[in-house]
């Protein structure tokens, strides 16, 4: 099996609702986003998937949803105020925790066609959470 992985950086906002600590409270990460692939051979030009591509397919999913946005549960009183004003928001179905943004981020990969083995999800230099299916 070959693998191949990329990172990508973003910034974000979020909170986490009836949190104990002080995640309660909005605040702002600046996250890495590892993705992994995996292919049982490679393809013409001997790649898993050109870089390149990734790059671009990724890139723009991070960009249009997570990058730059305040990043709520769709729980969160907050979302329809901060929309209201607006501020750029995504919306989860649960508490966005590092997990529930790993997994969030494979699906959307496996959707989009890559054969993608794992998402991590680096909330800090040294916290983080992966994914895999």
């Amino acid at each position: 099996m070959y693998r191949i992985k990329k990172t990508f950086h973003i910034a974000y906002a979020h909170r986490l609702l009836n949190h104990p600590g002080k995640c309660r409270d909005l605040h702002g990460h600046n996250g890495i986003v590892e993705i992994t692939l995996k292919a049982p051979a490679l393809d013409r030009q001997k790649m898993v998937m050109d870089f390149t591509d990734l790059s671009r397919t990724v890139k723009k999913w991070l960009d249009d949803n997570l990058d730059h946005k305040t990043i709520l549960s769709k729980k969160d009183p907050l979302l329809k105020l901060l929309r209201s004003e607006g501020q750029a928001c995504f919306e989860t179905a649960d508490n966005p925790t590092a997990e529930i943004l790993a997994e969030l981020i494979f699906k959307e990969l496996v959707r989009a066609g890559l054969p993608v083995e794992e998402a991590a999800f680096w909330e800090t230099p040294s916290a983080m959470a992966g994914y895999r299916k």
